[in-house]
């Protein structure tokens, strides 16, 4: 019996390091496949009622599934911190990329502006979060964004005053990081996030009906990209970062977000059949390198505090 709970015992801790360090990629890959899809439905519907559907829809699901295994629902003052973190992840965040991308904006121009999440979440983690970032992890930082530079460099000319609706969906993603970390790490990712989105569908539904037309030009594009949005990303791509925001510091967790340009842009080649170019290749391996200098633990010996 003992020799069975030991085998036991050991073969969960390699599952939980298999998921560990399996986690990382599967965000970015899933993360950045939300710019492909983006430009899918984009092509079928205006950029806030594909917002709203893909909020609607995950959000009820991932209510029924909290409903059905009887999760735990936020309350009280642990409810109101859920809801500012999912108006500033989700209504704010997607609301201003989707419409900056509806009116002119690239996805792999999106994904770059997006890809300074990581520095613009560190300088703010220090006095928000009390967390300190080394001096190797600020040097990862140089790097990735440089990587992220490098990704899109070719296409920076063609950005419009749209860009600054990106710059609004940057400050969204970070400060609902940081919000997240700070007052809404012990929430049930099921039930947490359900109310996050549901929370942003009347947000949204508003801006909907008020500042653009509603309409479907292509149904079983439309309908895919909400699929895709809603499960893929939405539940899946949010529940991976929030594991990751429990499992390390904000900045750290962050770091990921310099790849997805790159990454982006790969996807666009061989799914939209857009070029890749070989700075794109180039801006990749320099992202890379940033993140695994940002991300690299520390040794025990010279392992620093910081104040969850």
């Amino acid at each position: 019996m003992v020799i069975t709970r030991s085998a036991s015992a050991e073969s969960g801790t390699r599952l939980g390091r298999l998921a560990a360090a399996t986690t990382p990629g599967a965000f970015v890959v899933l993360w950045s496949s939300a710019f492909i899809a983006g430009v899918i439905g984009l092509d079928a519907a205006p950029p806030l009622l594909l917002t709203l559907c893909r909020f609607a829809l995950a959000g009820v699901l991932l209510a029924v599934v909290a409903l059905a295994v009887r999760a735990p629902w936020p309350k009280g003052r642990a409810l109101g911190h859920v809801v500012v973190a999912g108006l500033l992840l989700q209504a704010v965040q997607f609301g201003a990329f989707y419409t900056a991308m509806s009116l002119g904006v690239t996805g792999a121009m999106a994904a770059l502006v997006q890809g300074l999440h990581p520095v613009l979440t560190a300088i703010l983690a220090v006095p928000l979060l009390g967390e300190r970032v080394s001096s190797r992890q600020w040097a990862g930082f140089v790097l990735g964004a440089l990587g992220v530079v490098l990704a899109v460099a070719e296409k920076l000319s063609s950005a419009g005053p749209a860009l600054l609706l990106c710059v609004g969906g940057l400050l969204g993603l970070s400060l609902g990081t940081l919000y997240q970390k700070r007052f809404c790490a012990d929430m049930d990712l099921r039930s947490g996030q359900a109310v996050q989105l549901l929370a942003s569908v009347p947000v949204i539904g508003v801006l909907a009906l008020t500042v653009e037309s509603p309409h479907v030009s292509a149904w079983g594009p439309f309908t895919a990209a909400v699929l895709w949005l809603a499960l893929v990303n939405s539940i899946g791509a949010f529940s991976l970062l929030y594991l990751m925001l429990r499992r390390s510091q904000a900045s750290r967790a962050s770091s990921l977000f310099f790849l997805t340009p790159s990454v982006t842009a790969v996807m666009a080649w061989v799914i939209l059949d857009q070029p890749l170019s070989p700075l794109v290749v180039l801006g990749l391996v320099v992202s890379g390198s940033g993140v695994a200098l940002a991300t690299r633990p520390r040794s025990a010996g010279s392992a620093v505090p910081a104040r969850a």
